[in-house]
């Protein structure tokens, strides 16, 4: 029996719980808010907001209020001044480092041992048992994973305390027993300078068994990029002849999945989505031929969700996941392990099915376009791109949007930067394709695209070869988890690297 066959049987258990998904979905969170009102209680937002009392849904909408990263941030900054049991019992010594908020540059998401467990490593593990379980031929434990992770920094003063990408706190504290099984080694995954680490990475697993990925889709290419260029080789199996599976999560795949399926043309390779986000892991591709994501309901997470058309009403609608409808754009609101509390997530998702409940993400509640009642979503974006790519033979590596205001009585347009891997045969096609399908897919588009009244045809602009990736140097967020916002409702990013671009 090969070793991917034995370890097969220590997920055999967990696959059989996760049939549960089909139908006790209501009784799957219910037990989750059981347990976080238990918890929560022997902190100090738990005494403030009564959760000893809490015996209801009901009883929680009506006593917690929802919040923001802004409500929650003194309370943050006090655990990582070391205080304990405030939003969570205990101290907290490991906050993830996330994209900032109007306010601030960064966020710090609490991330408590509780959370790692039942939140951050479960999703790896059921990402692991889903894939042999559509996949039993499987080998990927016959070689090594190459796990692509971030890097952290002291906390304040206080001891053995540390902030940074959720991917080092992961690694950091990974059981040992899978390090035998990952590459690279921790301290070339931990080192902070994105382009030293690349290349070490690259020369660190050339010559190495490698059977899975796992990181996000962007920086990974960057990884494997530099791997081709030490081997000399065409296509990514000539290194690594047993490669089968990209767990992928963190940005939109769409983009991405031409380059990747260009690097590599072995048809034993798959693709699986995962969404791990610094406040926690609640999706999986649980079905390879559907890209929607099955919600993962019995973590340390109970979920709500504001619908979008509500989202920034002073009392919005918010329903508990036996609420939502299949179609309806919503915000994620989640109460977590980690001492979030009816957290606003910033993510927003449409679900396609209930029994099990699966999804798709759609956007972010503040990445998206909105300046003339059109109501782009990334969805969209990455619909439009897609469609256009495949006309016009382009592929697109990153890309960002933004609308260009004019006075009161002139045209609006969007502003599309994009930077190329392939450039399309025909430009104009490209633009023309991009617009029509965007048109087809969003109504309130079409609308304002009417008879150019209000949008005039979308422009775009062609970014030079690492425009992106300067971008993120320059602001410091090189590596990593970090990404450029793919739609701005504002011009601020664009113009910036619009400055850039135009740079000799």
């Amino acid at each position: 029996m090969g070793l991917t066959k034995i370890a097969s049987l220590f997920f055999l258990s967990r696959q059989k719980e996760l049939d549960k998904y089909n139908n006790e979905a209501e009784a799957l969170q219910q037990k989750v808010l059981q347990h976080l009102m238990k918890r929560g209680a022997e902190t100090e937002y738990g005494r403030n907001h009564l959760f000893s009392t809490i015996h209801s849904y009901d009883d929680f909408a009506k006593q917690v209020p929802l919040n923001t990263y802004e409500e929650l941030k003194g309370d943050i900054d006090r655990m990582r001044h070391g205080e304990k049991n405030i939003l969570w019992p205990g101290q907290v010594k490991w906050y993830a480092k996330s994209s900032g908020t109007t306010n601030d540059k960064s966020k710090f998401i609490p991330v408590s041992a509780a959370g790692l467990q039942d939140l951050h490593y479960a999703g790896g593990v059921d990402s692991v048992a889903l894939y042999l379980k559509n996949n039993p031929k499987s080998q990927m434990f016959s070689g090594k994973g190459l796990i692509l992770g971030g890097s952290h920094s002291p906390n304040y003063n206080v001891s053995d305390s540390l902030v940074g990408d959720l991917s080092a706190i992961l690694i950091e504290n990974i059981n040992p027993l899978v390090n035998l099984i990952r590459v690279p080694k921790k301290s070339t995954a931990l080192l902070s300078d994105f382009e030293v680490k690349r290349d070490r990475i690259a020369r660190e697993t050339l010559n190495k068994n490698i059977t899975n990925l796992s990181g996000v889709p962007s920086w990974m290419l960057s990884v494997l990029t530099r791997v081709m260029e030490l081997s000399g080789k065409v296509h990514l199996e000539e290194v690594w002849p047993n490669i089968e599976v990209f767990f992928h999560g963190g940005v939109a795949f769409t983009p991405y999945r031409p380059q990747y399926q260009e690097l590599i043309t072995s048809d034993r390779m798959h693709y699986m989505e995962t969404y791990n986000a610094s406040e926690g892991f609640f999706g999986i591709q649980s079905d390879l031929s559907d890209p929607a994501m099955m919600l993962m309901i019995d973590y340390g997470v109970y979920y709500e969700f504001i619908p979008m058309d509500e989202f920034g009403n002073e009392h919005p609608t918010v329903v508990p996941l036996t609420g939502v409808k299949t179609g309806v754009n919503y915000a994620m609101v989640i109460s977590t392990t980690c001492g979030l509390w009816r957290y606003i997530l910033g993510d927003t998702v449409r679900f396609t099915q209930t029994n099990p409940y699966k999804f798709i993400i759609t956007g972010r509640t503040k990445h998206f376009i909105n300046a003339f009642g059109e109501e782009l979503v990334v969805d969209n974006a990455e619909q439009g791109l897609a469609y256009a790519c495949k006309t016009t033979g382009a592929e697109v590596n990153e890309y960002t949007a933004a609308p260009v205001f004019m006075d009161g009585n002139a045209k609006c347009q969007h502003q599309w930067l994009i930077e190329f891997s392939r450039l399309p045969q025909d430009m104009d096609e490209f633009v023309n394709a991009l617009d029509s399908k965007l048109q087809n897919i969003n109504s309130d588009y079409e609308a304002k695209r009417y008879k150019d009244i209000t949008l005039q045809r979308l422009e775009v602009v062609v970014a030079r070869k690492g425009l992106f990736n300067d971008w993120l140097k320059k602001n410091g967020k090189l590596g990593g988890q970090h990404k450029v916002p793919r739609l701005s409702n504002d011009r601020k990013i664009i113009d910036e690297l619009l400055e850039m671009n135009n740079e000799k």
